[in-house]
Formats: C-alpha cells, structure tokens, sequence
C-alpha cells in the first residue's frame, strides 16, 4: 500500500456521509481507497474505505463493514494506528526545521492543532512546530512524549494540513527525557542545563564567583584556566559594532555556566548517538533567575563550539520579565536593544537563531524581534492555547469554569513552582458569587490569568476529564477562538505580514 496523495476536490469514496472531517481524505491506493479522519464523542476516530476488500488490511485495526458500495473501516486513533500512518504518510511525520522564521504551538490537552492550523493558513511564512511540550508539563499532566505527538498526528490528518510540521521536546533536563522525546519521534529537543546554574548573577559578590570559578570542572570540560583564558580576545568584533570582553566578565560566565557547558554537551552526544543529524537541538537558559550578558552569550557559543555542539537555536534570559501569558514587562527600548545584540552574537558565532521562550501575548515587543534578528528566531507559545480553551468552556459551562478557578487560587502557591510570575490572589476575585460574565473576564486580567496558566497541573489532575469533554464538545467554537488569537501572533512575526 502506498499513500497516493490528499484526495481532491469532493471525491471521497463517500466517507462524506460517514462524518469524514472536510479535507482530510488522503488517497492510498490507486484503486481509489481512501483514509481521513472523523470527530467521535470524545475525540477522533479514522475511516478506511475502499471499494473492495477491506481497507487498509494488516495496517489498521479497527472494526470493518459494508459501506457505499465498499468497505469501511472505523479504528481508533490510537498510537498503533497513528504511527502507521506516519509510515504511510510522510506528511505526518515531524521534520526538523530549516527555515528562518518558526512558531512553537503548545497544545496541553491535545486538542488544539485544528485551530493551530487555522491560523496558519492565514500566514504563510512561518514554519510550525505543532507538537510542542516540555518534560516539566508532561510530568504535571501525566502524559508522555508519545501522547503529543499522536494528539498532532491526527490533527494534522484532520485539519488537512500537507506543509509539514515540527514536535519540539521542550525543556530536556536528563537523558532519560531526553531518549524519551526521540522515540516519540520528535524532530527538535531543547536542552535546559539551568539545575546546574549557581544562582549568582553576573555582578554577584566577589567572594562568591571566586569560589565558583575555582570549582569549575577542568577535567570534564577537557580545558584548563590557562588555556580558558588565551582562547578569548579582548574584543569580539560583531557585525553591529565591537564587543568588550572584560577578564573578570568571562571569568565570571565560566563561574556560572560551566557546569552547565558539560551538561548540554552530554546530551547533544547522546542525541547524534541516537538520531544523527535528523533531529534539531536547541540550548535555553531562559529561566535562570538573571539576564544572560552579552559575554554570558559568547562564553556558551564559545566553549559548546569547542566541544564539538551544533546548536540551531539559543534561548537567553532577556532584559525585562517574560512572565506567562502576559506582555512583556520591562522597557521594550532596552528590550529591543538586548535582543538585537544577541543575534548579532549569534550570527558572529554560529548562524544560529535567537529562540524566545514564554513568547505569548507579547504583543509590545513582537516588531523588536522581527527587527532585532532579522527575522531569524524561532518563538514558543504554549499555555496561551489553554487559557482560550478555559475561555471556550467560560463561554459554554460557566459552572466548570468557576469550579476551575477556584481550584487554580487554591493551588497556585504550588503552580507557580519552576514559573516567573508576579500574580497575586489577593488581586483577584474568589470564585464564590462571581457572575457569569466575570468568568470570561478573568482571562483579561493579569493577575487572573497567570494563576490560570500555571495551575494547569492541578485543574488536570482534579477536572481533567470534565475540561476535556466540554472543550472537545465546543471544539468549532475553540478552533475559531485559537485561529483569532494565535493569528493575531503570527500577524506580528510572520515575513508575510
């Protein structure tokens, strides 16, 4: 059996009557057999038909009969049947990414890529990773690596998307995580080494850095200070001006970033062991708790260049505050000033791109970006296509909506663990006697919708199964909503306009 290619035009073996989601048909033999995908009651199901002999025989499983003049088979869209269409299908299966400009869609329930896709056809230019997630939200959910990949296969199928797309294994801080993601065949992993970053900033007490410095790991790093210290100039010439490379200010990104160095490079040799050069990799120190200098910068492109580290993309701490699913906080002139030089960093030193991190609803700094890097960076979004599935459900079950607000006061002192957020419940409304109409009106305010976007987790664990019913009952309404609001996004970065 070979994939022919996606069905035209209204030709569908007529799984039209049979529920067939519009453009989803796919040709997979030439005697007209046929394979899309269906919503059922609680997610989506496949239909096979062909017009003789079972479809799609020893590929899926699922139930067959007489149907239209064939034969029709409804299977589950489960990992078994998912990942034989990825073997039939090229289109679904995540590629790495080789263009200029890329937006990371984060999808926690898994029910989102229709309405990602939506927006996208509005927006050429931008490649999408339309399976995106980090280790730390999987863990919080319980989902694995396998689920988001599938939960964007099928909604790739449906959504009748044929340009290719990305899975992201966000935020890797172990091998474990780290092989976890590749077979669940992710095309990009993203390296987190922050748990090694000594919280001490890059002006921090003297005292402190000399001590960091003097346990910097030589042996692992196959270096010593003497070599460390010939291998850097005075000055870094960029293409925007010259840097300034101050001794005490390399001393003290080696004092910090060090161990981070060996960290990374652990697991960028585990990831050419298992994936070769197929998969892309991507280093982030966004969370640490200061701003990545300039010479933070060079000393990480530095010294992972050395050690043999192809990277395609850097997430640093900015300037400002990236907090969740707000704009930026901060000085978007100073911001604006911060990003620019990075990049010219990064074109100086790799031809890697800049990749922001915690990138929704940033709408004040959007145009520095673009202008900044030239275009050149890659920007992840995540739990803002959550909090237009809570507003979906505010709309339609305002009784859950309040249920979840409540829940999400009540454990946002432990949500907001691992997450730079400034939301205070003492600014907020208590569920008790709040109106209907208030309910939608807490994804507009700050404070509301941090507490909101952090207490994923525990709204999962608590009304998983309620939240994902009533958003997957309202799923037209939800891809209208994602569309609208992740287009407003991608208006803002997309070379197309």
């Amino acid at each position: 059996m070979t994939a022919e290619g996606p069905a035209e035009g209204p030709v569908d073996g007529g799984l039209g009557a049979a529920g067939l989601e519009p453009g989803s048909a796919v040709v997979l033999d030439a005697d007209g057999s046929l394979v899309g995908a269906r919503a059922g009651r609680g997610g989506w199901e496949l239909l096979a038909w062909s017009p003789a002999g079972p479809p799609a025989e020893g590929v899926l499983h699922g139930r067959a009969a007489e149907f239209n003049g064939g034969s029709l088979l409804v299977a589950p869209a489960d990992h078994d049947n998912l990942v034989a269409l990825r073997g039939l299908l090229p289109w679904l299966r995540p590629r790495r990414l080789a263009g200029a400009t890329s937006f990371g869609f984060g999808d926690r329930l898994g029910v989102a890529t229709q309405g990602h896709v939506a927006a996208l056809r509005a927006h050429p230019g931008v490649q999408p990773v339309l399976a995106q997630q980090s280790a730390r939200e999987l863990a919080r959910m319980g989902r694995t690596f396998h689920e988001v990949v599938d939960a964007a296969t099928i909604g790739v199928l449906a959504a009748g998307w044929r340009e290719g797309f990305g899975a992201d294994g966000d935020h890797l801080k172990t091998i474990t995580d780290l092989e976890a993601a590749l077979d669940a065949g992710c095309s990009q992993v993203t390296a987190d080494p922050i748990e090694v970053v000594p919280r001490i900033p890059a002006d921090g007490p003297a005292g402190e850095l000399d001590a960091a410095f003097a346990a910097v790991p030589w042996t692992d790093l196959e270096d010593d200070p003497a070599a460390f210290t010939r291998r850097y100039p005075d000055r870094l010439l960029l293409d925007s001006g010259t840097l300034e490379l101050p001794r005490t200010a390399l001393r003290a990104a080696a004092a910090r970033f060090a161990p981070a160095v060996v960290r990374v490079t652990e697991l960028h040799r585990r990831l050419r062991e298992v994936a070769g050069e197929r998969v892309g990799f991507e280093v982030a120190v966004d969370e640490i708790a200061f701003a990545t200098t300039p010479v933070d910068h060079v000393y990480l492109a530095t010294e992972l260049r050395r050690r043999g580290v192809r990277w395609d993309a850097f997430a640093p701490r900015f300037v400002g505050q990236f907090e969740k699913g707000i704009d930026y906080l901060g000085d978007p002139v100073a911001f604006g000033r911060d990003v620019a030089l990075h990049a010219a960093i990064a074109r100086t030193l790799g031809e890697y791109r800049l990749s922001i991190h915690s990138g929704s609803d940033k709408f004040s700094v959007y145009a520095a970006i673009v202008e900044g890097t030239g275009g050149r960076f890659h920007l992840k979004t995540s739990g803002t296509s959550y909090l237009v599935a809570l507003r979906t459900v505010a709309g339609t079950d305002p009784s859950l909506m309040r249920e979840i607000w409540r829940l999400a006061r009540e454990e946002y002192a432990v949500g907001r663990a691992s997450y730079w957020v400034s939301a205070e419940p003492a600014r907020t409304p208590g569920a008790e006697g709040l109106a209907d109409d208030d309910l939608v009106r807490l994804l507009d305010a700050a404070d509301s919708r941090e507490i909101l976007h952090v207490t994923y987790g525990a709204v999962w664990a608590t009304l998983g199964a309620e939240l994902r019913r009533a958003v997957w009952s309202g799923r037209d309404a939800y891809n209208g909503a994602l569309a609208a609001h992740l287009g407003r996004h991608l208006a803002a970065v997309s070379p197309a306009g």
